[in-house]
């Protein structure tokens, strides 16, 4: 029977196959085939489990081009659920590609599903990751490049290579112990260190480095000039990166081309992804540190919590040595890293792949049709757990996701209810999710009213970051938004006592993710949803649900024991299909 199924299946994708290679010349198919598997390493010289994608700790970038349909197979070898999620990919009239559970049931153990999705009027610097059962803490992430199309010129000049860099706080605890620790009412504690691409820092200081570790080490060129993609992919520490004697010309940011200017050290809070351009223009009399330390805590007892990589010259001297290159001298003092935060700006000058190019998308100009005051303050007691929450409510995932229960007309799954301003009651536990009006135009003030730093994320969009100030917002405080050239991305930091506007344009229809990026914060209730609906109903806002959907909760029982078999074939398959793409032109790689 199997051998049946899996020739009918083999017949049937070869009709597919055909047909792409028909109509699909011009968007090119890309495919990537992702064993995501538990391994052992010891990136702090401790032995743990970590998870690997096709063995690889961190995984290995996906590299794709505007407008190219993505598929990723993704094998789930785990012993428990999983969804990888896209962060900053919009995912244009597709929300159940995101991979978060408020749209896509978890991918259960042993299984493989496959996502498909286009990088629609999308270029720059993004990452994935596993966005369940606390399990980014123990990897599974890795670089998401989307390149301009050979028409589109960038703004600078093209670089001599390309490099992804990946660095977040990390335990040696494995990410099951992490997250009973949390189950179980308690704070984690200081980070065990800093991880650089999957790496514990260089050995320049004895007492806080011991011997043993694996370090990165990323080979230049002299004279050459790199784009430098870096993402922070940790739990919840923001850090600050820096390489020795190197000027970091920030170029890009999370989708957007910024105003171009040369930093020493940048702040990356947890989620955030830069590029920069740094020229290899030292004397080489010996390699140079790399380093992301952690900000916006005591840092003379945070020292551990610091990764350090090695940068060396094909024509070094010797190794590095000596202190590390300085940290901003403030960490008492919010006002300079705030200060850095708003010099961020959109290059709005520079060409770019996007539904509203840059230059033409006056969003300054746009009344605003609806404004939320989302507000979060440390965790809190409810019902005998402890939680965190946003504007008094810690979001409770539903069994049956948002999209579904949609779909298939469900009553209860949700509350459509989600408060504009901060509840002044107790706080509860609650599936609210927040009303968006189609072709809206949302003002969203993120009040942080905890004494941490908070990144806050949404899916499905790039929103304009307007202004951020310490104190309470105040209606008063319009007066000082930027209307202009504020940044356009999809994370934005919020710091301890302080408050950030972002402005969302809601053309993309679906049941989109507004959360903190701090992992145990979001693990513990700091998120909601935004459903946008067209009253029109029309696939050409919104593509209908995948043939490959997979059902959970009340819809538990529509999910067919066949389809268990047939996703395994399909498996089998997925090399032959490319096969015949390859031989049409239409699909120009695949990553196993």
């Amino acid at each position: 029977m199997a051998f049946i199924l899996g020739r009918l299946l083999a017949v049937g994708l070869v009709h597919i196959g055909l047909l792409v290679c028909l109509c699909s010349a011009d968007d090119p198919f890309v495919f990537y085939d992702f064993k995501v598997s538990y391994i052992t390493a010891s990136p702090l010289g401790v032995p743990q489990q970590v998870i690997a994608v096709n063995g690889k700790f961190p995984g290995p970038p996906i590299n794709v081009t505007t407008n190219n349909n993505v598929v990723v197979n993704v094998h789930n070898k785990l012993d428990e659920n999983l969804l990888i999620h896209w962060s900053g990919i919009q995912q244009r009239r597709s929300s159940w590609q995101d991979g978060v559970l408020g749209t896509n049931c978890p991918i259960p153990s042993k299984w493989n599903w496959t996502y498909q999705f286009q990088v629609k009027d999308q270029i720059g610097s993004f990452f994935y990751f596993p966005s369940t059962n606390f399990q980014r803490a123990a990897g599974g992430f890795g670089g998401f490049i989307i390149n301009n199309r050979a028409i589109i010129p960038i703004p600078f000049a093209t670089p001599d290579g390309d490099i992804v860099i990946v660095i977040g706080d990390w335990y040696t605890k494995n990410h099951t112990d992490l997250r009973k620790s949390l189950n179980g009412g308690k704070d984690l504690g200081m980070p065990d260190g800093v991880l650089i691409n999957g790496k514990g820092p260089y050995q320049y200081n004895t007492t806080l480095v011991p011997d043993g570790i694996d370090h990165e080490t990323i080979t230049v060129h002299p004279g050459h000039t790199y784009r430098i993609r870096v993402h922070n992919v940790g739990i919840s520490t923001s850090l600050n990166f820096r390489i020795q004697n190197h000027n970091l010309l920030l170029v890009e940011t999370e989708g957007s081309y910024t105003f171009q200017q040369n930093y020493t050290s940048l702040d990356i809070h947890v989620g955030q992804s830069y590029s920069f351009l740094v020229t290899m223009d030292q004397n080489a009399s010996s390699d140079y540190y790399i380093v992301a330390s952690a900000r916006g805590v005591n840092e003379s007892l945070w020292k551990r919590v610091t990764g350090v990589g090695i940068l060396h010259y094909t024509n070094s001297k010797g190794k590095a040595s000596g202190p590390l290159p300085d940290a901003p001298n403030d960490e008492f003092d919010k006002n300079f890293s705030m200060r850095q935060a708003r010099s961020i700006r959109w290059n709005v000058t520079a060409s770019g792949a996007r539904p509203n190019p840059q230059g033409s998308f006056h969003y300054g100009s746009i009344n605003v049709t609806e404004v939320y005051v989302l507000k979060n303050k440390p965790p809190v007691t409810i019902d005998g757990k402890r939680r965190t929450t946003l504007s008094g409510i810690s979001f409770v995932n539903p069994s049956t996701p948002i999209k579904l229960a949609d779909q298939y007309k469900l009553k209860g799954v949700y509350k459509l209810d989600f408060p504009t301003k901060p509840l002044t009651g107790p706080p509860k536990m609650e599936t609210s999710v927040i009303n968006g009006t189609y072709r809206g135009f949302m003002e969203v003030v993120l009040q942080n009213n905890d004494t941490k730093m908070q990144s806050y994320h949404m899916s499905g969009y790039s929103f304009f970051v307007v202004g951020m100030d310490i104190g309470e917002w105040t209606e008063n405080s319009r007066g000082t938004y930027n209307k202009w050239d504020g940044i356009a991305r999809s994370t934005v930091q919020v710091y301890p006592g302080a408050w950030t506007t972002i402005l969302i344009s809601l053309d993309n229809v679906g049941v989109w993710n507004l959360r903190t990026e701090n992992l145990d914060s979001w693990y513990l209730g700091q998120e909601t949803y935004v459903r946008i609906v067209n009253p029109e109903n029309t696939n050409k806002t919104e593509l209908p649900v995948p043939d490959n959907a997979l059902f959970c909760g009340q819809l538990q029982h529509l999910q067919k024991p066949q389809d268990i078999s047939s996703a395994s074939t399909l498996g089998h398959c997925f090399t032959f299909v490319f096969i015949l793409l390859m031989l049409c032109g239409a699909a120009p790689s695949f990553i196993r």
